[in-house]
């Protein structure tokens, strides 16, 4: 029994440390996952190795091919884009409906934070913009009246963080249109703007982040599009 339990903690730590390494795009989608040597670096049998490459080929991450093994599922990429998609619909009505109910104490403090972010473009950190970008959207939609609304919006930011750590990372230019934008929607939601207005505004910001990075994978793999 000890060696069951010793055995599964190792699969565990093989998972989190391969899911990791898929999430933060080290092993970018189509990368080879050689048993051995992610068994060397974790300094483990290929046992737990292969236990953790099944969880992650039942979640879709890894696919595996005959006379090839086990690689990063391209599906990545697709989901990413899918989520982005749902965050940009779920996240402009959140906000909408937390707009008429946001005091002016709520928009300061998201005006606060959107100068943090301004401030870190002369010397910029995508990981800290990323955070601080999370956290001026949680402002706006704080007031949210829909409760399940608000869920399902975390649990998407929950699967966007699987898939990649800063969209900014890829696409730096897009931060500085990013606060302007912000800017802008706090200015709508102080002028008490119709919601139907304030909701595409705030959809279409967080559409133009995800276009943008589109775009720029589409300009280094011109062969797919």
């Amino acid at each position: 029994m000890p060696t069951q339990t010793a055995s599964r903690s190792k699969a565990e730590q093989a998972y989190a440390w391969i899911r990791e390494k898929i999430r933060t795009r080290e092993y970018e989608p189509g990368y080879r996952l050689v048993l051995s040597t992610i068994a060397e670096a974790l300094e483990v049998s290929v046992v737990p190795v292969r236990e953790a490459i099944r969880q992650l080929e039942a979640e879709g991450l890894v696919t595996y091919e005959r006379n090839v093994g086990a690689r990063v599922s391209t599906y990545n990429q697709d989901v990413y884009f899918e989520t982005m998609e749902t965050i940009a619909v779920l996240e402009g009505r959140a906000t909408a409906l937390s707009a008429p109910q946001l005091k002016s104490s709520d928009l300061a403090k998201a005006r606060s934070i959107n100068q943090k972010m301004r401030d870190l473009l002369q010397d910029f950190d995508p990981v800290e913009f990323t955070q601080l970008n999370k956290a001026f959207h949680q402002v706006l939609f704080s007031k949210c009246t829909n409760s399940r609304l608000v869920q399902l919006l975390f649990d998407e930011w929950d699967n966007l963080e699987y898939f990649r750590v800063s969209t900014f990372r890829y696409v730096p230019h897009r931060a500085q249109q990013s606060v302007e934008e912000h800017e802008r929607l706090v200015a709508l939601i102080e002028a008490q703007a119709d919601a139907f207005y304030i909701e595409s505004q705030a959809r279409d910001h967080r559409l133009k982040t995800s276009i943008t990075y589109r775009q720029r994978l589409n300009s280094e793999n011109p062969q797919e599009n």
